[in-house]
């Protein structure tokens, strides 16, 4: 076997969603990294494999404005762009070349970490073997991260973790069991189903489980495209394999069921078949790794704001029930929906181990009790969790320091620097002292505008809405060009324009397989997103350079203007994806 070493400043082991968008912050941030994925594909749930929707905090639109920006809406949007048929194996392609064509960024596919160093109390070295290529990798590092989901790095290295539900005294949790015990959040099987435009019979096969209607109790069967969640089971990690055999024998059952028994028009499934079953069941929970902070059930009731907090969640509390799919009860339907009030936030001492030293920790496995993590396992809320772990260690790595020192020393930096990479921090104001335009010292213009959507609204304290505060101009009814003007009343020179437009933060824009969360979502690109745009720089009255922008198909927008010297700029919007009104958060211009 062929053995090779090598060295980064960060590894992070595990290329679910909450891994690849840790991976490519911190390497966006100047970080030297390397994502290792023992899967042929990224991902994780949401990859082609398991085809698990990449839900947050707005809920399926259920909660407004709520929608998770930065590096995870610009894979959505990407996806959206090149894939708006919602094909899985294209999915596959857009998280893939997102980490493979990123800077400073190496991407380890089909590689199993089985073993680790640790030094007092820090990793030194990861080893991974390559299936592929059967090369064997030591990887060495100043930091790591565990994003493996199993929390499988942390309990090999010796970080403190947890299993199953606490007892309700541990947090005080209105909702957890009297008494702790080890059972978790199961494990699913989904799969598809289509018209084979023919009829198609199905007869059970034998090591499968008869279904029935008493057995459904009140689990939904809300259409015959995509299903279901509550093919569910848990049971401890070294049981995995078994348990997916049994979801299979459930999953087969219930195909069965939904063709031969008397519940469904027969026109409706009698060329019903099978299209796609996932390769192996898609986990919720199993550990959870303990940082310096547990987020717990009272601050997702309270809709905490916490004075550290760099991401943020807003699923519901949605508690799987103990024995999934074999709890057979008229009243079982799988999980509870603890309902919650608003978003919240999560905070930094959250993402890191309490006790090796340099460790960080993304998607379910962060620091969390079991009642906190039924609402934010969801993987946009896993995705700007990871984003702001790929920011701190980069500052990190500028200082020479542990996780825990960096929210110690310079949680600010952090946080303005979170908002300028676009992530959207509930209670935490963008503070961005490199910005040149400062609204008290130029004058900010418009074409037009709507009452509430003034020019002089771009560049607020939020990128967003929040409330019922617009954030942004928005112009009056389009019936020609639109433009928004910033007259800096002397000469400057810029390296960028940054520019933020609106995507609908409430707006569903993930790849599915379901035709009813399709219907939640525009085709395309959200209506509202500016498509055509020009970016005028003028100097004494005169255009010293011009930015044409066709299709743009991204909130964020990044744009060089370096070499010039100007007085003036102009945003001139040519047309949306639909609506009638242009709409612009942010015009920030930096040295």
């Amino acid at each position: 076997m062929i053995k090779v070493t090598k060295q980064f400043d960060f590894v992070v082991i595990g290329g679910g969603i909450s891994g690849l968008c840790m991976a490519i912050s911190a390497a966006r941030n100047g970080v030297n990294t390397a994502l290792v994925q023992n899967r042929s594909m990224l991902g994780g749930n949401a990859s082609s494999e398991m085809r698990v929707h990449v839900n947050g905090a707005e809920r399926g639109g259920n909660f407004r404005n709520a929608l998770e920006s930065g590096i995870i809406m610009e894979i959505l949007m990407a996806n959206k762009n090149v894939n708006p048929e919602s094909s899985y194996h294209i999915w596959d392609t857009v998280l893939w070349e997102k980490a493979k064509f990123q800077e400073n960024l190496e991407l380890f596919l089909n590689t199993n970490a089985f073993d680790l160093v640790v030094e007092d109390n820090k990793i030194t070295k990861v080893i991974a073997v390559q299936n592929t290529t059967e090369i064997e990798f030591t990887l060495e590092a100043k930091y790591f991260a565990d994003t493996t989901g199993d929390g499988t790095i942390s309990a090999m290295a010796g970080a403190d973790f947890t299993i199953g539900h606490e007892a309700r005294s541990t947090y005080n949790e209105s909702l957890a069991p009297e008494e702790a015990n080890n059972h978790v959040m199961g494990s699913s099987c989904l799969f598809s189903m289509k018209d084979a435009g023919v009829k198609s019979p199905f007869k059970r096969p034998e090591w499968a489980y008869e279904y029935t209607r008493e057995m459904l109790g009140k689990r939904g069967i809300p259409e015959l495209t995509h299903g279901y969640w509550w093919i569910e089971l848990d049971g401890e990690i070294s049981e995995t394999e078994d348990i997916k055999t049994e979801l299979m024998k459930y999953l087969y059952g219930v195909f069965d069921y939904i063709k031969n028994s008397d519940h469904f028009p027969k026109e409706q499934t009698e060329n019903l078949v099978i299209d796609w079953i996932s390769s192996i069941a898609g986990k919720r929970e199993s550990r959870r790794v303990y940082g310096d902070y547990v987020l717990n059930q009272n601050d997702i009731d309270k809709s905490v704001r916490f004075a550290d907090a760099v991401a943020y969640g807003g699923w519901t509390m949605d508690d799987h029930s103990v024995g999934g799919i074999k709890s057979i009860n008229p009243q079982e339907r799988g999980t509870i929906w603890h309902p919650i009030n608003d978003i919240y936030t999560i905070p930094y001492r959250s993402i890191y181990s309490r006790n090796i030293n340099n460790l960080y920790i993304g998607g379910r496995c962060f620091s969390a009790s079991h009642m906190a993590l039924s609402s934010a396992r969801v993987m946009a809320t896993g995705a700007t969790m990871g984003q702001a772990a790929g920011v701190a260690v980069a500052i990190a790595l500028r200082e020479n320091i542990s996780p825990r020192e960096v929210g110690q020393k310079y949680i600010d930096e952090l946080q303005q620097r979170l908002i300028r990479d676009d992530c959207y921090i509930p209670g935490i104001p963008a503070r961005d002292d490199y910005d040149l335009v400062k609204k008290d010292q130029v004058t900010i213009t418009a074409s037009s505008s709507i009452p509430g959507g003034e020019a002089t609204n771009i560049n607020g304290d939020y990128a967003r809405r929040v409330d019922d505060v617009q954030n942004c101009w928005i112009s009056a009814e389009m019936t020609s060009d639109e433009w928004i003007n910033i007259d800096f009343g002397k000469s400057i020179s810029a390296r960028e324009v940054v520019l933020r437009f609106d995507p609908n933060f409430s707006c569903t824009l993930i790849p599915t397989q379901s035709y009813r969360t399709r219907a939640r979502q525009p085709i395309h690109m959200p209506l509202v997103l500016v498509k055509d745009y020009v970016l005028l720089c003028e100097k004494d009255g005169n255009v010293v350079k011009e930015i044409v922008v066709n299709d743009n198909f991204q909130r964020l927008n990044k744009l060089d203007v370096s070499g010039i010297d100007f007085d003036t700029l102009k945003v001139v919007v040519k047309s949306t994806y639909g609506d009638k009104h242009a709409r612009i958060f942010d015009i920030r211009v930096y040295e």
